[in-house]
């Protein structure tokens, strides 16, 4: 039988069945009238909707039921009084460890009746400043502060004054910071090896930047037809994302890690896109462990399904762009990436700029159109900004800019090899200390540690009362500490990997001991199945930051990003 032949049998076959299936039907309906048919059809149209709605949402159908089960679990009357009493020690110890004062010191709560002089506000700042007991200068702080120089802290100063007043928002009243904000814009597009169609705009910080690009994303999702925008990134991708989703509607699916590289897992990255997705996400390097993701095979994804690829540098931007010429190379991150579309990267950590500067950059204008807003009917004129804000500190620009002009080439390169140099050492030092272990490769500045033999809480609370201040991770649990200047000047690096041998050496006695104090509260909190617990004691937290209320006692330490150590 010749194709065409088959074909016509084939087809003999379906007309068949369709006929067979339609005197099914109409034999089922046959003592039916029609009110009941269109009803019928009706109602099971509104239900096919409504099964569609509830399965298909931004946040998982699991996810949605294990919130709702432990709702109801939580409204048992002795389990409800248990947990609230519970998490009302947890608050009312943040609050003890947050709000205390020196002895004879209060809060001001309103205005004063008479204006201080400047010598009287300059004494209040000096007692403010007494207030601080952690010591950055030093380098016992992991990250936070990323130099600190008073030299350089002397220039900023001035430059900011000098712009104190001044707003981009005000281009013709203020053209002098627009044109540094084009410079910084630039010079960083230049370190990211952008051509001449990169761009960006400076913004308040990484969380910003970040938001942006994922902004610019959800619109240019929007314009193609997707209702449900999706973020794909590694689950190691800073929670700026999550915040990102959480802002613009949008869903952020997260890619597991290599285990033993903590590399995002491209092959799953590739399973994970859909019709829905409008954005891939890779970290350069990420926060957690410090590793680098491998843009170059993500970035293959990115062109081959058409998807913008933003590289999340926030971190370690500014020391990435120079770890070539300081003599320690890295696999393409940047530009040069065939598929990246976008960078974020923070002047106001290895660019020493100030707190509040950071650049998103786009590889090219029509990307970054998408960031815009602009009311062109508002009664006030055409209103239209670049990033979040709206009114922006001139000020924070020009010293950004000054900071860059100052440190020039050989400045960023000359910190970069010691920063890269330092973290290396430590890196290498504490892979020979029995009992504990570096979590991947890290290349740049950040190196955590873990263990498998004893809570490595326990070694936090143990570096904790030798002075030191770490970041304190979870899933799984670990420390880090990320290396700045700080940390380069002599005798801090060989302290703490001697602090680090002999706090583990302890531990290894009796390596089964329970963690006590904050580490145990820190890993606690990692098993509560119930997350909306944590997220109440977080927001409890930051309740605390705005209290005027003096507390009775100290009971323990945070740190700037909501972490307990």
């Amino acid at each position: 039988m010749d194709y065409w032949g088959a074909l016509e049998v084939y087809g003999e076959m379906i007309l068949l069945y369709l006929q067979e299936g339609r005197r099914q039907v109409n034999q089922r309906c046959a003592d039916l009238e029609p009110w009941q048919i269109i009803g019928a059809t009706f109602i099971t149209t509104l239900g096919a909707i409504w099964v569609k709605g509830f399965l298909f949402q931004r946040e998982s159908l699991t996810s949605r039921i294990k919130k709702q089960c432990f709702r109801i679990i939580r409204k048992i009357p002795f389990v409800g009084v248990a947990i609230q009493s519970q998490l009302n020690k947890a608050l009312d110890d943040m609050s003890a460890s947050l709000c205390t004062l020196k002895e004879g010191m209060s809060y001001t709560k309103q205005l004063p009746s008479k204006g201080l002089s400047q010598s009287q506000v300059l004494d209040k700042i000096r007692e403010y400043e007494t207030l601080n007991e952690v010591q950055w200068e030093k380098g016992c702080v992991s990250g936070a502060v990323y130099w600190g120089d008073e030299s350089l802290t002397k220039l900023l100063v001035k430059v900011y004054g000098d712009f104190a007043w001044s707003n981009p928002l005000h281009p013709d009243i203020f053209p002098g910071v627009r044109k540094m904000e084009a410079e910084v814009v630039r010079m960083a597009c230049t370190l990211f090896q952008g051509g001449p169609d990169s761009c960006g705009t400076v913004t308040s910080g990484g969380t910003e930047s970040i938001l942006m690009a994922c902004k610019a994303y959800r619109d240019m999702a929007y314009e193609r037809g997707v209702e449900y925008p999706e973020i794909i990134a590694p689950v190691s991708v800073h929670a700026a994302f999550n915040k990102a989703a959480h802002y613009f509607g949008m869903k952020l699916v997260h890619i597991p890690l290599d285990k033993k590289t903590m590399k995002v897992d491209v092959k799953a990255m590739r399973r994970a896109i859909n019709k829905n997705t409008a954005m891939l996400v890779c970290s350069a390097p990420q926060f957690p462990h410090g590793i680098m993701d491998p843009v170059e095979e993500v970035g293959k994804l990115a062109v081959r399904y058409n998807l913008p690829l933003h590289v999340d540098a926030c971190l370690g931007g500014f020391l990435i762009v120079f770890m070539a010429k300081a003599g320690y190379p890295l696999a393409p991150f940047d530009f040069r990436v065939k598929g990246v579309t976008s960078i974020s990267a923070d002047t106001h950590k290895y660019g020493y700029a100030p707190k509040g500067s950071s650049v998103i950059l786009y590889s090219d204008k029509k990307y970054r159109h998408y960031q815009y807003f602009v009311a062109p009917d508002w009664q006030g004129g055409i209103y239209a900004s670049p990033s979040v804000a709206g009114s922006r500190p001139g000020g924070i620009i020009a010293a950004c800019w000054a900071t860059m002009m100052h440190m020039g080439e050989n400045g960023y390169v000359d910190a970069t090899r010691q920063i890269v140099t330092t973290a290396r050492r430590i890196k290498t030092e504490v892979r020979k200390v029995k009992g504990v272990f570096v979590f991947g490769d890290p290349e740049v500045s950040v190196v955590a540690i873990g263990s498998d033999v004893f809570d490595i809480f326990r070694l936090s609370n143990a570096l904790t009362s030798k002075g030191w201040n770490l970041n304190t991770l979870q899933y799984p649990s670990s420390i880090h500490i990320c290396c700045t200047v700080l940390h380069t000047q002599p005798g801090v690096a060989d302290r703490f990997i001697h602090d680090v041998k002999e706090q583990v050496a302890i531990i290894m006695k009796n390596p089964k001991e329970k963690t006590t104090g904050m580490g145990a509260i820190y890993g606690m909190a990692q098993s509560i199945p119930d997350r909306s617990m944590v997220t109440e004691i977080s927001r409890g937290f930051l309740d605390c930051l705005y209290s005027t209320e003096v507390a009775n006692s100290n009971v323990s330490h945070m740190n700037g990003n909501g972490k307990a150590h």
